[in-house]
């Protein structure tokens, strides 16, 4: 369990953070930019220290201003990747590497698993790359690089503050993969900062949401996803319930795949993931469809059956309608004619319906 409890200071700005997590796993930090993210993740690393509070990663206590434990920054064994990759510009990237043993010679071990420099060159894909130098490498070779270093600090935790912020759409697409497979093969706890929710929800196992230095919302992507918190940072068009759920039926000839998703099947746009595996899917609120009866002779392809469990106001024309599909809840962005056309009311039952292609590009394989 990563447990943060923090204060800090800054001229006219004040970080109040609270929230405890379950590791292994990854934690997105998400908010607006000056939200406090990068100074709560400096203060975890011990680069910063707060006014008071405490940091406590698997029972060992980092920082606890009332007990005056601070353990200095080369002994936390954090591994932390910046936006920009830091990497030593006379070292090529095998050199770059060879420095993490150092800097984990530095701190005590653990009997754990030891990360090794051959696992780190196949996990990131380094091998065509050793012998280059920073200036030789794209910036998303870069910032494998830089991921690769810190692995072979031999951390218990590990800090991302934006890494792929500054990487143009293809370069984030390039990298997003490893930063996938680091979740899912090791067993290291991350902190991962971004303002990119797309980024959350491939990566993130529990978000923590900052609004203004504060913790405003805590919990897995799906809890998260139907925060009214959530909507006002990343916008009408990005509000939508965020699901995970099985594959089903494979067909890769075209690229899609039935997942079970509450008491019913979602056919879905989703590559590379074998029957049995688990997937998050972000059913995007202006995407849905609610029908009152059951639909016959429409081109869409799914209809699930549910239940209307909330209906709040959204915009000035619209209100968000949540239903309950059977262990899982879905948003629905509707016009208020709509509702009172259908006489929509909590308790209603309902078809949702959702086109395959609208989740092309919202469906991602976690495990």
């Amino acid at each position: 369990m990563l447990r943060v409890s923090l204060l800090k200071r800054r001229d006219e700005f004040t970080l109040h953070a609270e929230f405890e997590a379950p590791t292994p796993g990854v934690v997105a930090l998400f908010g607006r930019s000056g939200c406090g993210k990068t100074t709560l993740v400096n203060i975890i690393s011990g680069l910063l220290e707060p006014d008071a509070g405490c940091v406590e990663l698997e029972q060992t206590l980092l920082t606890d201003t009332r007990a005056g434990v601070a353990i200095p920054v080369e002994r936390r064994r954090i591994g932390y990747v910046f936006q920009d990759a830091r990497l030593f510009p006379h070292f090529d990237v095998l050199g770059n590497l060879r420095y993490g043993y150092k800097r984990a010679s530095a701190a005590p071990h653990s009997t754990g698993h030891s990360i090794g420099l051959d696992e780190v060159i196949a996990l990131l894909g380094l091998a065509p790359l050793l012998h280059r130098r920073p200036q030789q490498l794209s910036g998303g070779e870069r910032q494998r690089v830089s991921l690769g270093r810190a692995l072979l600090s031999q951390p218990r935790l590990l800090l991302l503050d934006e890494p792929l912020a500054s990487l143009d759409a293809a370069r984030r697409e390039e990298v997003l993969p490893y930063l996938e497979a680091l979740r899912d093969r090791l067993s290291i706890p991350m902190v991962y900062v971004s303002h990119e929710f797309e980024e959350v929800l491939r990566l993130a196992t529990h978000v923590v949401l900052l609004e203004a230095g504060s913790v405003v919302a805590q919990g897995t992507p799906s809890e998260v996803s139907l925060r009214p918190e959530l909507r006002s940072i990343v916008g009408p068009d990005s509000v939508g319930a965020v699901l995970d759920s099985v594959v089903t039926k494979v067909d890769p000839a075209s690229g899609m795949a039935d997942v079970q998703l509450g008491r019913g099947t979602l056919h879905v746009s989703l590559r590379e993931a074998p029957v049995g595996s688990r997937v998050r899917i972000q059913l995007l609120a202006r995407d849905i469809i609610l029908a009152t009866q059951s639909p016959h002779a429409l081109s869409v392809r799914n209809a699930l059956q549910g239940t209307v469990a909330q209906i709040s106001a959204d915009t000035d024309q619209a209100v968000l309608i949540e239903v309950d599909i059977g262990g899982a809840t879905v948003l629905a962005r509707i016009t208020q004619n709509a509702v009172e056309a259908l006489d929509l009311r909590v308790g209603s039952a309902v078809w949702v319906l959702v086109k395959a292609v609208s989740t092309r590009g919202h469906a991602f394989r976690i495990s």
